[in-house]
Formats: C-alpha cells, structure tokens, sequence
C-alpha cells in the first residue's frame, strides 16, 4: 500500500490508544528518569518525530534553539501536524496528537514505514512534562497555533495568515527559522515541578544531533544557543562512513576505505559501516531507526555472527589459518570499528529506555545480510581479506599469551595478603565500605602519604615509573606490564568481563598526583587503564581524583590552602601585607601534617568521583588523547585548550 501523501494526511490518519494521566504521576516509565538524562529526552522525542517526516520524505532540515528564557524551539519543514478536526472525536488533530497518549498516525504504514518512536509516546509526554507548550503548523498558506500547560489545553487552536504574524501577540515572539510552506515548530519550557534541573546543555544536544547527522546523511541539522550565541550545522554527506572515521580518530587505520553495505530483506534495511583501527578493542556502535542501542540486541549478534562467519569461512577456504584451531569470533573483530543501522517497522525494545532491541526474526536477517555482502567483499577483494585474516590471527596468538598474564595475576591474587606487592602499605580494616586507596606517583609522595594516613582504613600504593599506556598496547602487553598486575592483585577484582565488584578491597579507589604536567599525564594514564579494562569500577562510582593544594599561603598563625592561581590571588589581596605563600610542586614536598589536613582527611578534603556522563564520547575522547595519531590530538587540544600559564617548577 502506498504511503499517504500531503493532501491525504489529514485528521482521519489519527488513532486514540487512551489518555494521558499517568504521565506526570510516573515519568520515569516514559523518559526513564527526571534528572539530566529525562531532561534531555524531552528534545531527542520532538526532534526524533522531525526525522520520521523526513525519513518518510516530506522535510530536509531540523533546526533547534536553546532559548535565554529556558525554552526549547525544534522545527521541521514537513507537512506540518493536521490542525483539521477529527472526524470521531470532534477536535483538532494538532490537540489529539499532544493530548491523548498512544496517538499519532504511527500505528500502521500507510503515513510512516519506519519511525524512532515506541507506542506513541512521544511528543504527548513531552507536553504532559512541560510547564508551557506552543505548537505552530504550517499548513495552506496559514499559521495555526495552540498553547497548553502542563499537557491542558490552555484556549483554542488559533489560525493566523502568514503575513499577519507579527500581530499576533504569541506568534511575533517565536522566530521560524525555516523558510518553508510547510512545517511543525514545537516550543516548550520543560517543567520545575518535574524535574531536578531545567537547564539545558548544549553540549549534550550537540553530540546528539552529529550522531542523527551521520545516520541520516539526507538531514541537515543546525542548532543555536541564544545563551551563548553558539551555532553548529551537521550534514554528512558520507553517512555511515564518516561516522566510523570519526569513531576511528586517532587511530592508525588498517584498510585504505571504509567497507559498507546496505540490504532490504523482509521489510528490514540494514545499513553498515566498518574498518579496522590500530586500538585492539571493538569499537560497535547499533541504531535501531536512529534510536541508540547501547545494550545491542538481535540485530548487533546477527551482525557479529554474520561478519566472523564470513571472514572464518574465507580463512579456511583460502588455507590461511595453517593450523590455527583457535580462532574464534573475538579474534576477526579485534580492532574492529563499526556502526549498524536497521530500519523496521514495529521494533520491540527491552525496556522503555529502548537499549536493547528484542525481535527474534531480526537476528537471521542480519547475520544473512552480512555473511553474504561479506563474502562478496571479500572474495572480490582478497588482498583486504588477507590483511584481516592476518590481523585476527595475531589478536589470537595477543588473547592466548593475554590469557596466560591473567591466569598468573589471578593465581597471586589467591594467595592472599602475603603476596601483595612490596610497595603496598595496606590498611587493617578489610571492610570495602569504610576502607580506601590511595594511589599515588613515586616513593617521595608515597613516602609522605605513608606518614600521613590513617592506618586503619587508609592504604597507599605508590607507583614505580608511569603505567603504561594500554590505548596502544595489546592485551598481552597490558597484563605483562608489572604496574598494573600490581595494580590488578592490590584491588582484587580481576579485570574486564571477569571483573567482579564482590572481591573488590577497597570501596574508594583514590587516584593522587602531583599538580603538573607529568602528575597530569600520570592520571590520564590511570585513567585510560580503568576506562578500557575495569569500566565497572567508574560506573559503581569507585574511582576519585585527590586535589591537593596548590598553594599554602600564611599572615601570622594564620594559614590557608588554595587551589588555584584566583583562588591565591584573592586571598593575598585580602590579608595585605607580610604574606608568605609557598607553592608546592608536588606530593613530597609536602609533610604529612600537610598532606592529612589538605588531601586525606575525609572532614576536609578535596575529592572528585569520576564518571561517565557519555560513554561513547568518552571512548572518542580516549582515542584521540591517548590514540597513535599526533594530529587530532593537536586539534583537541588548541580547541579545548582554555589558556596556558607557564609554571616555575
């Protein structure tokens, strides 16, 4: 059947499921939470209806503003909501589809084949969620408008001809920015009552908005900040591709082009990207009608069993394994950077957060899709399948010798307390939630925070040297390296998929180093370690950074610590004259008393929790920091980079 064109969407394409009630009793059901992460699906809703219209063909662009007043303005240039009334239930569509739950005109193919949306949820909770909404249709040469508050109705759809919008006491406040004859703009004042915060951030919206840019390469997406007089477009031509260069950034790259594909089977399209980095993680990105599916699903294993299939079956065929029996599915997928996306019409997720997509049927079109575009690549293209098999070959003989280092760090690991490293100054408490770790650079810091803890729940590990930096290396080489098998035996958890919090020794993991440029260093190093290999002990909310002081500034018997070069500033301006300040330039220049009073006192210290607000940032940001390209790490930094203040060290 064919899809309704502009002239046929009309009020009668509109179906009513039930109402609204339960929305603002329980939002959590529909937008998963109310803090930060609610709040921002409150955007991701309005603008994913912009990219079903324009998936469906009628818009090509979405702008989105960040008001000085709070709100937020998404706009299309579609076919606009129908504003005419509806034939059974006698109101107008537009006050249907942003009042009733489980309406739209979703529910069949007629006017959308494939939508972002699941049981007509969306715009309707972001009205019920909003202390204020207007709605603005384009439709026939009018401006139609409707206001509510707190999802109610506040008055009547109002028309208005296009040339006498700025009379209109609503409409001369609301700029569109889409110059076209046609389209939705949705304005709504997220509600106080609901949520802990109201403000929004650009940053988060942004990364949003590039990532619907890439799987959508027939939208241009702009967004502005009046807040800031921030603007950004996103349009990407290449799709798919691109984005698997930019997940790849930093990275040296094993195939000169992206390989990529994209099928129609049983009404599902799958769509894929995928090229091999010098990291040797999986770098797996899947998208369910541009909903992010960060737990996979169906359509993740086809892909994964699809891809090793074809490349396991090329290896043997062509009597390139020699011998090797232990090549496995982890082995081909080694260094492996690669986006899905399939479209479908009716998706079952598992859970309304829509992480993890569950329809059986999906698994074997995917795995059938790849394994046959796969094996087509690859026998067309067998120099290409010959460095992929030799880079799975190596990840192989990488996992063995990996596996060995761990074996031998879990067996020291067993024998107790009598085999913890040297350098370990333990505590005698073994209760995880009162006992903490200090972790920090040389035996001259370590030698003052040995002197300065708490004996009964405070332990220190001092570092020999900087850890090594595990974006580059292999596995094998990671769990060789004698820092972090000393690291992995003083937690106690193992690492990775093995890594298990019931073992865990100590319950605050305190990374301290000295406030410089190497003290910096050191801590990424830590950092990147616990990313890529003991993610589970950021996500329990574990890890902390210490801040000591970066001066001590004393008047008489008076004395204060300060953190920064303002901080200093201000407080010498205060006390006059005759102040003496003192710099530290790190850890060991400091006594205990000092370093107890400043960064281990749990009544007066300065700690940071570190976590992961987005993961697949974070993973970008670790590539190119920590990554083998010099130049995107140079980029970052002059575009991140606030100032520099040379330092007398």
């Amino acid at each position: 059947m064919g899809r309704i064109s502009l002239d046929q969407y009309d009020a009668s394409q509109i179906q009513i499921l039930e109402g609204l009630k339960a929305v603002r009793k329980v939002p959590g059901m529909y937008i998963g939470n109310t803090g930060e992460g609610g709040l921002h699906h409150l955007v991701y809703e309005v603008v994913d209806n912009c990219v079903d219209e324009a998936n469906a063909g009628f818009a090509d662009k979405v702008f989105i503003t960040l008001g000085r007043d709070g709100s937020v303005t998404v706009e299309d240039n579609g076919r606009g909501i129908p504003v005419d009334i509806h034939p059974q239930y006698k109101r107008p569509a537009l006050e249907i589809v942003l009042t009733e739950l489980h309406s739209g005109a979703k529910f069949d193919k007629k006017v959308y084949k494939v939508t972002g949306g699941l049981h007509g949820v969306g715009v309707h909770v972001v009205n019920a969620l909003s202390e204020k909404l207007i709605a603005v249709i384009k439709r026939n040469g009018n401006i139609y408008y409707e206001i509510f508050r707190r999802g109610i109705p506040d008055g009547h759809l109002i028309t208005v001809k296009e040339d006498e919008k700025d009379n209109d006491p609503i409409l001369k406040d609301i700029t569109l920015n889409l110059k076209s004859e046609s389209g939705t703009t949705i304005k709504f004042w997220p509600d106080p009552e609901i949520f802990q915060e109201t403000v929004y951030s650009y940053e988060i919206l942004e990364r949003r908005m590039r990532e619907l840019a890439y799987l959508n390469p027939n939208i241009f997406f702009e967004m502005r900040d009046e807040r800031s007089g921030k603007k950004d477009t996103f349009h990407f031509s290449g799709g798919l591709s691109e984005f698997v260069s930019y997940l790849s950034e930093g990275y040296d790259l094993l195939l000169k082009e992206t390989i990529r594909g994209q099928e129609e089977k049983s009404d599902v399209v799958v769509e894929f990207a995928l090229q091999y980095s010098s990291n040797s993680m999986e770098v797996m990105k899947s998208f369910v009608n541009n909903i992010r599916t960060d737990e996979g699903g169906t359509h993740v294993a086809g892909f994964r069993t699809g891809l090793s299939k074809a490349i396991l079956d090329f290896a043997k065929k062509n009597n390139l394994v020699k011998g090797v029996d232990n090549l496995i599915g982890d082995d081909v997928r080694d260094g492996l950077v690669a986006v899905l996306h399939i479209k479908m019409y009716n998706p079952q997720f598992e859970g309304q957060t829509k992480e993890k997509l569950g329809n059986g049927e999906i698994k074997g079109i995917v795995q059938s899709i790849l394994e046959s575009q796969m094996k087509f690549y690859l026998e067309s293209y067998p120099h290409v399948a010959n460095l992929i098999v030799r880079r799975a070959l190596m990840a192989a003989e990488a996992r063995e010798a990996s596996r060995n280092a761990k074996e031998l760090i879990k067996k020291r690991s067993s024998l107790g307390t009598g085999s913890m490293p040297g350098k370990l100054a333990d505590c005698s408490s073994s209760d995880p939630s009162k006992t903490e770790i200090y972790i920090v650079e040389g035996d001259s810091a370590g030698g003052s925070a040995k002197q300065a803890r708490n004996r009964e729940y405070q332990a220190v590990m001092p570092l020999r040297g900087k850890i090594l930096n595990v974006e580059k290396a292999n596995d094998s080489k990671t769990f060789a390296n004698q820092i972090i098998k000393d690291l992995i035996i003083v937690l106690g958890t193992g690492v990775g998929d093995e890594l298990n919090l019931d073992t865990l020794r100590y319950g605050k993991i305190i990374i301290m180093t000295d406030a410089d440029v190497d003290g910096a260093h050191i801590r990424t190093l830590l950092l990147t370690f616990f990313y890529r290999h003991a993610l589970k002990l950021i996500k329990n909310g574990n890890i902390y950074f210490a801040e000591p002081p970066l001066y001590r500034v004393q008047k008489g018997d008076k004395v204060y610590y300060v953190y920064s070069e303002e901080e200093r500033d201000k407080i010498v301006t205060e006390l006059g004259k005759n102040v003496v300040t003192q710099r530290f330039k790190g850890l060991g220049e400091m006594n205990p008393e000092q370093l107890w009073d400043t960064a281990m006192n749990p009544d007066t210290r300065r700690l940071v929790r570190v976590d992961v607000e987005d993961a697949d940032e974070a993973d970008h940001t670790f590539s190119i920091l920590m990554g083998d390209k010099v130049e995107p790490r140079r980029r970052f930094i002059e575009e991140n980079a606030k100032y520099v203040e040379e330092i007398d060290f």
